[in-house]
């Protein structure tokens, strides 16, 4: 077996060109450096080093040998990330969205549920889902991809539906409900972060401008201070956030297109399913419980 330390050694090698910008980078003697590269190539029973005075560099041998040196060392980092991630998943529970709605849920479940919870406020890429379950970086991930593998099963939870949030004193604040088409060409204030829904409505409402805003507080502000349309969904009242304080301030309307609503699933390995399924019904029943609560509220005039 080859310590790793000797392959680290040669991929800085193979990267400074040096032995001296070797060692000044991993902070060892010289004298080490040359040593160690000595002893891996009599290891290797191979030459990797053209020697001439006062020079040293890679054989082609020696070239083909730090390429595969450094797969080597990844794969072996990726081999105690996913042993370590594997046994934190069995002790805790962790949660990510690729979407911020169905976040909102979780400071709704009830106290022993939430507390044994751990999840991230990060949104993840859609085509990361199967990644992280797989690596055990997570236990569980809501997505709006439904996905039934050997390995891995998604549980419905609820759909979340698009609303728009309008100036009272507007014309199109009149009607009951809008599409797509009815926002074309206007200006909304949009949260930077809103996971799958930003790709959506850039694509979906013809000519508009979003002004995308990176703090919640001073997106807040401005749906305040200004006339500004923006949007919300039928989960933004789980929210505690400032935001839900100006919606008293615009006319709320729901979006009928189709691509509007989005079905949310809970993602997770099968061999979780036992431990996971009691959270995942709760999730669920609070969503439903939500969901009706926005759409009674809606049809009030």
């Amino acid at each position: 077996m080859i310590d790793p330390y000797l392959l680290e050694q040669f991929v800085v090698f193979s990267e400074t060109g040096t032995l001296a910008e070797t060692a000044q980078r991993l902070m060892i003697t010289q004298p080490s450096v040359t040593r160690n590269m000595q002893k891996l190539e009599d290891l290797l029973g191979v030459t990797l080093f053209e020697r001439k005075p006062n020079k040293i560099h890679l054989t082609q041998t020696g070239q083909l040998a730090a390429t595969e040196a450094k797969k080597l060392l990844a794969s072996q980092e990726a081999f105690i990330q996913k042993v370590q991630a594997f046994e934190y998943s069995q002790q805790h529970m962790t949660l990510t969205s690729v979407a911020p709605g169905p976040l909102f849920l979780v400071k709704h479940l009830p106290k022993e549920e939430r507390e044994a919870l751990e999840w991230s406020a990060d949104l993840l890429p859609p085509e990361k889902s199967e990644e992280v379950l797989l690596n055990h970086r997570f236990n569980l991930v809501i997505s709006h991809q439904e996905i039934q593998s050997d390995q891995i099963e998604s549980f419905y939870l609820g759909t979340e539906s698009l609303e728009v949030n309008l100036d009272p004193f507007t014309q199109l604040a009149s009607q009951s409900q809008v599409t797509f088409q009815d926002l074309k060409g206007m200006s909304f204030v949009v949260l930077t972060d809103i996971g799958i829904w930003k790709k959506l409505i850039q694509e979906a409402i013809p000519e508009a401008k979003f002004l995308y805003q990176e703090d919640l507080t001073a997106l807040s502000e401005l749906t305040q201070y200004s006339a500004f349309p923006f949007f919300s969904t039928n989960l933004s009242p789980f929210n505690q956030a400032p935001l839900s304080q100006s919606q008293g301030l615009r006319k709320k309307l729901p979006i009928t297109d189709e691509t509007a609503s989005v079905a949310f699933y809970a993602t997770y390995l099968k061999t979780n399913k036992s431990r996971l399924l009691p959270l995942l019904k709760c999730l669920q029943t609070i969503w439903q419980k939500g969901a009706a609560e926005t759409k009674t509220a809606l049809k009030r005039p």
